[in-house]
């Protein structure tokens, strides 16, 4: 593949020598709530920020020099400014684990005016339960719906205020949300938690990091194997904790009164849609990925029935709908959500998606093999292709599930920033917290300066990034992290490089088993928070031994649902031509170190080592099953 720059493309700016040894990580996204972490549309302790951002912006801190544009469509804006009335634009809304952002998007060149975030009053609600405080089991992760529809009364209407926009002129809005964080409703879409049952921790939301249903998961596939269910192969051999049959399936067997109550089992995505527009709709993404449909059907009744005699009639009565085509209008603005968001009543509305599916399209990342790695609390890794293999240990393949016209295959991280903010939250000792406020320095740009001093492999450890459980190629969230070397020589920031290396290394095995698997990546893209650490970009590629191009928008979800909303509106024929209008991506931003690399391939061997040592999982789930009977008998 050419490396020139196309489109929104950028030539790359520095090679990984070119770097210097000290890098200086930027401002993160630093919500106080859960200390320090690295996420995608998290902001600090303030309900809401809004801002009129540049598209391009990497960080306030960075030395990188801006390259020369050689796009028609600027990378740097000019100053922010009140919108031409005769533009059209979009709104995308990103829903993402700890907060919503809105960003008002220009559909002739994908201009991001404004944006504003909202952050969830109940965030992740994983120990107690609102309402009654009755303490959640271990492995509990639940979300407020509430907190979902503030996002629209909130960030929609302060983003197209700061942009200067007429609500008029905004043809249409799209939605994208965390995937696998599902409700219970009923038949009308009104959340269980609205009902008599709030008080019943399963009629509330299952935000995509609730593991409580690993039994049932397992289950599912010891059955999709014993009976040779063909689409158990689609899924990489197995079904995930985190998704919508096994979560279900939990529910009935814990309170079959809610599950009994439950008409209707939907994605987020798809229920904001629902507030949205009045109508129920369903997405193809989410319902190819996270609800076993393929091949135009979900699991069969007999199968249903054999998992257990309740859940004969599951698909039928509470999933199925006809599934509408990514970038499809499903409806319009009510009346009532057009109070909500202050845009006009009929404006167009998309069909929901994945927070990381849709980021495709900003990253101009809709091509064949341009895998796009969306990084935050976690790590959703998204290719094309046009072959359909069966690759063990893939979270799926869904035809059109990214663009239609090619085979979208998904793998992933369970946790990633989440692991850093980790490192953090445990504590560093005082004179690190003395050293960083001297500096003015937060904690993970501290740690960040005195990793990148190391040589490769100088702090003698290797990890595994197991910390919320393994997604690929695994598929077993009751593993757990490990860390070997340590010594009383070892440091914090040997830990917090262990730590950054492992999830380079979990992603390096991502790409092995894809490619062995017969589907090749051609390029490697980053989107989200973390693509602000320069060092870690630095370690991913020469973990890979290959180039790491970034998306340039900050704000990939939102801008990606963006673009989507401006197929749906009818202002670009299909999401390939709205991605390469709208959608901006550096290329080759940073590129391996043959030296490094050679080191880090060492590294490599040890961590393949303990992750196939570790990953059968009879130690580990030992030490999970322990840990359980004494915090239950507690």
């Amino acid at each position: 593949m050419s490396t020139k720059p196309e489109g929104n493309e950028r030539p790359s700016a520095r090679t990984g020598r070119d770097r210097a040894p000290h890098l200086k990580c930027p401002h993160l996204l630093i919500p106080r709530l859960l200390a320090l972490t690295l996420l995608r549309v998290d902001r600090p302790a303030h309900q809401r920020r809004i801002s009129a951002p540049a598209p391009g912006h990497l960080s306030d801190t960075t030395s990188r020099k801006a390259d020369p544009v050689t796009s028609a469509h600027p990378y740097t804006p000019s100053a922010p400014q009140r919108a031409d009335d005769s533009e059209r634009y979009t709104v995308g809304v990103d829903f993402g684990t700890l907060s919503g952002r809105a960003v008002v998007v220009r559909v002739r060149d994908g201009e991001e005016l404004a944006s504003a975030v909202h952050a969830y009053t109940h965030g992740v609600i994983d120990r107690h339960l609102p309402g009654t405080g009755a303490a959640l089991p271990p492995d509990w992760a639940l979300q407020h719906p509430q907190d979902w529809l503030d996002v629209l009364r909130h960030a929609v209407p302060e983003a197209v205020a700061a942009a200067g926009v007429d609500p008029a002129s905004v043809i249409g809005i799209a939605t994208d949300f965390t995937a696998c964080t599902v409700l219970p409703t009923l038949a009308d879409g009104t959340s269980l938690v609205e009902t008599s049952l709030a008080d019943r921790p399963h009629a509330w939301p299952k935000l995509w990091k609730h593991h409580a249903a690993q039994g049932q998961a397992d289950r599912i596939n010891e059955l999709a194997h014993a009976r040779g269910e063909k689409w158990i192969k689609r899924y990489g051999g197995k079904i995930s904790a985190e998704w919508q049959f096994a979560k279900a399936l939990q529910v009935l067997e814990e309170d079959p009164e809610v599950y009994d109550a439950c008409a209707r089992w939907i994605e987020a995505a798809d229920w904001i849609v629902w507030q949205l527009t009045g109508t129920e709709s369903r997405n193809a993404c989410t319902a190819g990925y996270k609800g076993i449909h393929q091949d135009g059907a979900y699991p069969s009744d007999d199968y249903l029935t054999a998992l257990h005699p309740g859940f004969t009639d599951f698909a039928r009565t509470r999933l199925e709908f006809p599934l509408a085509d990514l970038g499809s209008r499903v409806g319009s603005l009510t009346e009532t959500a057009a109070r909500w968001t202050g845009l006009t009543a009929g404006t167009a509305v998309a069909a929901g998606n994945v927070d990381a599916h849709v980021t495709a399209a900003a990253a101009q990342a809709v091509e064949d093999g341009r895998l796009l790695a969306i990084m935050g609390t976690s790590t959703c890794h998204v290719v094309n292709s046009p072959v359909l293999a069966d690759i063990p240990g893939i979270c799926g393949v869904v035809d059109g599930g990214i663009v239609e016209g090619t085979y979208g295959y998904e793998a992933g991280q369970s946790a990633v920033g989440d692991i850093f903010a980790w490192v953090l939250s445990q504590g560093v000792p005082q004179e690190y917290a003395d050293e960083a406020a001297e500096r003015g320095e937060d904690l993970h740009a501290l740690l960040t300066r005195k990793a990148a001093g190391q040589p490769v492999g100088g702090h003698g450890l290797v990890a595994l990034d197991w910390l919320n459980g393994n997604r690929s190629v695994l598929v077993d969230h009751h593993l757990s992290g490990v860390l070997v070397g340590l010594t009383l020589a070892t440091r914090p920031e040997d830990v917090y490089r262990a730590l950054l290396e492992a999830t380079a290394f979990g992603t390096r095995i991502i790409v092995e088993a894809l490619e062995r698997g017969g589907v090749p990546v051609h390029e490697f893209i980053v989107a989200g928070g973390l693509a602000k650490n320069e060092l870690l970009m630095q370690i991913y590629s020469d973990v890979l031994r290959r180039p790491v191009s970034l998306a340039a928008s900050q704000q990939g979800p939102a801008l990606g649902s963006a673009i989507h909303a401006a197929v749906a509106a009818g202002a670009h024929p299909d999401v390939r031509t709205a991605t390469a209008a709208m959608g901006r991506l550096q290329r080759d931003v940073y590129t391996p170190d043959t030296a490094r690399a050679d080191a880090y391939d060492e590294l490599f061997a040890a961590y393949r080592s303990l992750h196939d040592q570790f990953g059968g999982g009879e130690l580990l789930h030992r030490l999970r099953d322990i840990r359980n009977r004494a915090v239950t008998a507690g």
